[in-house]
C-alpha cells in the first residue's frame, strides 16, 4: 500500500517535471513568436508536424525511428516555406495563408492515420491531447541502468539548445523581431533569422508534440509570453517572466488534475495558462482592466483638481476674486458643481498642496499656480 502510493507520487513528480521542461522550452521561442505577431504560426507547426511523423513511420516502420524526428522538423519548415510563399504572392495575408497550409497537412495525416495505421500506436485524440500522463513509462534506458523518462532527457535538451542558441542570437533575434529593416541595413539577414526561429519553433514542436499533443504545445509556446507581455515591454524580462508563468501553469494544471482526478492533465495545464492570462488582462499594473478603469477614475479627479486651478489662477488678482474664488462660486450658477463633488475636488485639492481653504474663500498655493500655468502653457 505504501510502497504503491510513493510510486504514485513518484510519477506525479515526473509527470510535473516534465511539464515544466516543456513550458520553458516552448517559451523561449514562444516570446518571438508573440512579438512577431505570428502567434498562429506556433499552431500550424504543432498540427502540420503530424504529415511529417506518418511519411516518416510509413517509410521506417518503426515507431521511435529518430526519421520520425527528422520528418517531422522539415514538415514544421515546410508549412512555414508554404505560408511565406502564398504570402508573398500579395494574394493572401498571412492568417489566410497559415489557414490553408496546415489543415492540409494535418487533415492528410489523419487521414493516412486512420486508413493505414489503426494497428499503431498513434491515433488523432493523443496527437490533440497528447500522453503526458503516460511519458514517465517511456523510460530512458543506458547500459541496463534506468536514468529517467525519455520525454525529460528530450525535452532538456531542446531547453538546453533553446537557452544557448538565445544567448548566442539574442541581440540579432531582438534587432530582426522589432526593426527587421535595420537588421537588414545591418547586414544581419533578416529572412535567415525568421527561419532559424521557425525552425528552433518546429523542433521544440515536434518534442514536445508526443508528451503533451499539439494543443499544449500551442497554449504553452503562446499564452505564457502573451502573459507576459501585459506585465512587461523589457524582453529579458519577458523572456523570464514567459518561462516562470508556464512552469506555474504545468505545475497548477498537475495539481489540479491529480486532486480532482480523471480529467485530461494537458487539459489542466492550458486552462491553467488561460486563468493566469485572465488574471493579467484584468490586474496588470499598466494594461490590465482594473488597472486601466482605477487610473481613469483617479484622472476624473485629477482633472477636475487642474481644472478648479486655472479657475482660480483666471480670476486671482482681478476684481472679481472675491466673488469667483469662492466655495459657493463652486456650486453656484458659474461652475455648477454639487455640493459633495466641490467639497471633494476642493479637498483632493487641498491634500495634494493646490490650495488652501479659508471660509468660503479659495487660495492657490504656490505649487497650484504653478501646475495652472503649466497646464495652460502645454
Amino acid at each position: 500500500m505504501i510502497a504503491s502510493f510513493i510510486s504514485q507520487y513518484a510519477i506525479e513528480i515526473q509527470v510535473t517535471i516534465i511539464g515544466c521542461i516543456v513550458a520553458a522550452a516552448c517559451a523561449i521561442p514562444g516570446v518571438f513568436l508573440v512579438l512577431r505577431r505570428q502567434s498562429l504560426m506556433s499552431d500550424a507547426i504543432s498540427h502540420s508536424i503530424l504529415f511529417g511523423i506518418v511519411i516518416a513511420l510509413f517509410l521506417t516502420h518503426e515507431i521511435s525511428s529518430p526519421w520520425l524526428i527528422i520528418g517531422a522538423t522539415l514538415t514544421g519548415v515546410a508549412t512555414v516555406s508554404l505560408t511565406e510563399l502564398i504570402i508573398n504572392t500579395r494574394l493572401l495575408k498571412e492568417d489566410s495563408a497559415i489557414g490553408l497550409i496546415f489543415p492540409m497537412f494535418f487533415a492528410i495525416a489523419v487521414l493516412l492515420i486512420n486508413r493505414y495505421a489503426g494497428d499503431i500506436h498513434i491515433d488523432s485524440d493523443a496527437v490533440l491531447l497528447g500522453s503526458i500522463d503516460f511519458a514517465p513509462e517511456d523510460r530512458f534506458i543506458f547500459n541496463s541502468l534506468d536514468y529517467g523518462p525519455k520525454a525529460m532527457w528530450v525535452m532538456g535538451a531542446i531547453l538546453l539548445a533553446n537557452c544557448i542558441l538565445l544567448m548566442i542570437f539574442y541581440k540579432e533575434l531582438k534587432l530582426a523581431t522589432f526593426d527587421a529593416g535595420l537588421a537588414a541595413a545591418l547586414g544581419l539577414l533578416p529572412g535567415v533569422i525568421h527561419y532559424g526561429l521557425m525552425t528552433m519553433v518546429s523542433i521544440t514542436a515536434v518534442g514536445a508534440f508526443d508528451a503533451v499533443g499539439s494543443i499544449l504545445v500551442v497554449a504553452l509556446m503562446i499564452t505564457p509570453p502573451a502573459t507576459a507581455l501585459m506585465l512587461t515591454n523589457r524582453l529579458h524580462y519577458m523572456i523570464l517572466l514567459s518561462i516562470g508563468i508556464g512552469m506555474m501553469s504545468a505545475i497548477t494544471g498537475c495539481v489540479i488534475a491529480h486532486s480532482v482526478g480523471d480529467i485530461s492533465t494537458a487539459g489542466a495545464m492550458t486552462s491553467a495558462s488561460g486563468f493566469f492570462f485572465l488574471l493579467a488582462i484584468l490586474f496588470a499594473p499598466k494594461k490590465g482592466m482594473v488597472s486601466k478603469a482605477v487610473r481613469a477614475h483617479q484622472n476624473r479627479w485629477t482633472f477636475a483638481c487642474h481644472l478648479l486651478t486655472i479657475h482660480l489662477l483666471d480670476h486671482e488678482g482681478t476684481p472679481e476674486e472675491s466673488d469667483e474664488n469662492t466655495f459657493s462660486n463652486l456650486v453656484g450658477p458659474h461652475m455648477k458643481w454639487e455640493p459633495p463633488y466641490a467639497n471633494k475636488i476642493v479637498n483632493l485639492s487641498e491634500k495634494e498642496g493646490l490650495i488652501t481653504r479659508h471660509g468660503n474663500h479659495l487660495n492657490l498655493t504656490p505649487l497650484g499656480r504653478e501646475t495652472a500655468r503649466a497646464i495652460m502653457n502645454t
